[in-house]
This record gives C-alpha cells, structure tokens and sequence, in this order.
C-alpha cells in the first residue's frame, strides 16, 4: 500500500490564495504510483475541510486522482491520526507557517513536512529571526522593530535613524504581503498603518540599494545549498504582484554573479538554516549591496513558495533535482526527522510511579 501524503493548504492567513497556488503545483508533482493523496483545505475562517470539500479550492488541473473518499481523522492525541502516513503543510504565513500547526502536528506525533516549531516560528518573525543572524556573526540589514500602539510616536527616531527611503514590514507575515517602501514622512506613516494590519510586531529597515539573490537549502543535519539565483522584479521592488500576478520579473539562474560570491551565498545560506533551527527545507533571501559589495542576509522563508513561478522548486531544478525528485526527498527528510524524535524520550523512565488517585 502506498503512503498516504495529506497536503495541507488554505489557512488563515494573507497568503491564503498562494498556498492554494502551491499546493495545487505539489500535489501535481506528487506521483501517484508512488503515493496516495489527500487534499485537505483550511479556510480563511480556519475551518478544516474533509477531502471531497477541500478538492473544490484546487484549480481542475490539480484535481485529478486524489484520494477524495478517504476517511481521515487528525487529532492532537498521539496514535489517534487515521488515514494519512504524512501531512505536507503547505502553508504560508500565520496559523500554517509559524508553528502553529507544526505544534498541533507534534502533539499528535505525525510525521510533517518542514521546520519544527521553533525553526517555523522563528523563521516567521523577522526581528527574532535577524536577531539570531546577528548572534552567529552573519551579516544582515540594519532594523528596528516596534509595536503597532507606538508606530506614530517613533516616526521621528525612525527617520533618524534611517533616513529615507526605508521599507516597512510586518514582522510575521510572507509573500510580501503588507510590505511599503516609504521615501518621505506621508509615505511613513501610510506603511506604518499597512503594517499594522497584519501584525501587533512591525519591523522597520533601512533600504538597501542592491540586487535580489536566493538560494534554497534543503537537508536537516547536514543541509545542502543549491545554486543562488537573482530576481529582477518588474516592479521597484519584488512585492505581492510581482511575484503571483504578473509574468514580467526576471528569475536568473544560476545568478550572474562571480565564484566567490556564489560560495559565499551558498555558505551564508547552510549558515542561517542552522541558525534559525531548520530542518526540511527553506529558501534564503539576501541583497548584494551596490555600493560596497556585501552580501546582506535579508530572511529565511520555511516554507517557500511552491507555484509552477516559484524560485526554491526552480533552483533546485536548475542544481540536478528536478521538482518530482524534490518533493520525495523532502517527504523522506520528514521522515527521518520523525524517527530522531521518537528517539528522545519525554517521560523518565526512571521516575516514581505514582497512584493517579492520590
């Protein structure tokens, strides 16, 4: 019998849209002679769907063989989950990405797909996140983050600070959804309020004026780098239209940059999976600075996205692992993972039995 891969897609998130564009590109990579699969859909609202609802959300291509009868039943208690053998969460953004249901999925000791809680949920915040470069020596772009409740009363040391331009974010979102590039205190203001809307957190950075590199990592100890590529948006900077809604920016691969700089990047890129506490795979995001030369680590995306434009699944295409290859392997890295963590024991063995009506 065939293993059973959940695809996990939808969510409450901003990127609800994307992951359904994602998962649609996974689950049609998905050999079915190899496996059986099993859509399941989440909503904006959070509602999870069952199998024969949740094929309604994939696009008609996508629809064909999947296991849409299968009784499946997922539930936080261990040995409890029925009729899936993996769950690949393709999940982007909050309440999918962020550890959230990395953690539902840990309570209910399923093999999944990805970053563990703490490397979802540190590779979602992006102040955490360039925290941690900064404590392993990695260079990165200077930022400040700040509560949504004091974003007007800081606009002053915002702009001490940076000067102008300067990009303003949400410090837990992807996708580039809410993201601004503010060239003067009206514009400011306007991202701030932008920002706002989609996280309590809001990060704050200066704007660097350089050229867009990726690379994908892919492994869990011993991860590897693929071949960096280089975005050339069609717009001024890569946002949410440039990457899902128009066919105009530029995906350069491999980039069109020196041999030192490719072993850089790819050295830099092992080094921030580590950092954050990857495992499964990630795509590392940089910018190559134009005035001095430097690669600046900008953030780790854990789960990348997956659409047929996607940069992770082409650079690894472009490395010798084309996308059918990518998906077995990172089924098999969740695997792997799952057996080390059913080797770590969470109850001494050696501890007094107690009488539980005591």
């Amino acid at each position: 019998m065939n293993p059973r891969i959940a695809v996990l897609f939808g969510g409450r998130s901003g990127e609800h849209e994307v992951s359904i564009r994602s998962a649609a590109s996974v689950i049609s990579a998905l050999d079915r002679d190899k496996y059986d699969v099993v859509p399941i859909a989440i909503t904006k609202q959070g509602r999870w769907l069952p199998p024969a609802e949740s094929v309604r959300l994939l696009p008609a291509g996508a629809r064909e063989g999947l296991s849409t009868h299968t009784a499946v039943a997922l539930t936080q208690e261990p040995g409890m989950v029925s009729g899936v053998d993996v769950v690949f969460p393709v999940l982007h953004g909050t309440f999918g990405e962020d550890g959230t249901v990395q953690g539902f999925l840990d309570l209910a000791d399923v093999v999944y797909v990805g970053a563990s809680v703490l490397g979802s949920a540190v590779g979602m915040d992006k102040d955490v996140m360039k925290r941690l470069f900064r404590e392993r020596g990695l260079p990165t772009v200077d930022h400040i983050a700040l509560p949504r409740r004091q974003r007007h009363e800081r606009v002053s040391e915002l702009e001490s600070r940076f000067g102008y331009p300067l990009f303003v974010k949400p410090a837990n979102l992807g996708s580039s959804v809410g993201i601004s590039k503010a060239r003067n205190r009206q514009e400011l203001e306007k991202a701030l309020d932008l920002a706002a809307e989609y996280d309590r957190k809001i990060i704050v950075e200066t704007a660097v004026d350089g050229r867009e590199i990726e690379c994908a990592v892919l492994g869990n100890d011993s991860p590897e780098a693929s071949v960096p590529g280089e975005i050339v948006p069609s717009r001024e900077f890569y946002d949410y239209e440039s990457k899902y809604e128009d066919d105009d920016s530029e995906l350069l691969i491999p980039a069109p940059i020196t041999s030192e700089q490719t072993k850089e990047v790819r050295r830099l890129a092992i080094a921030a999976f580590q950092a954050v506490e990857c495992s499964g795979l990630a795509r590392v995001d940089y910018f190559l600075d134009n005035s001095s030369g430097r690669i600046l680590l900008n953030e780790v995306n854990t789960m990348p996205g997956f659409t047929s434009i996607s940069m992770y699944p082409k650079l690894w295409e472009a490395s010798g692992v084309p996308y059918p290859e990518l998906i077995d392997r990172l089924i098999k890295l969740a695997q792997e993972r799952h057996k080390d963590r059913q080797a770590t024991k969470f109850i001494r063995s050696d501890s007094p039995r107690r009488d539980p009506r005591a």
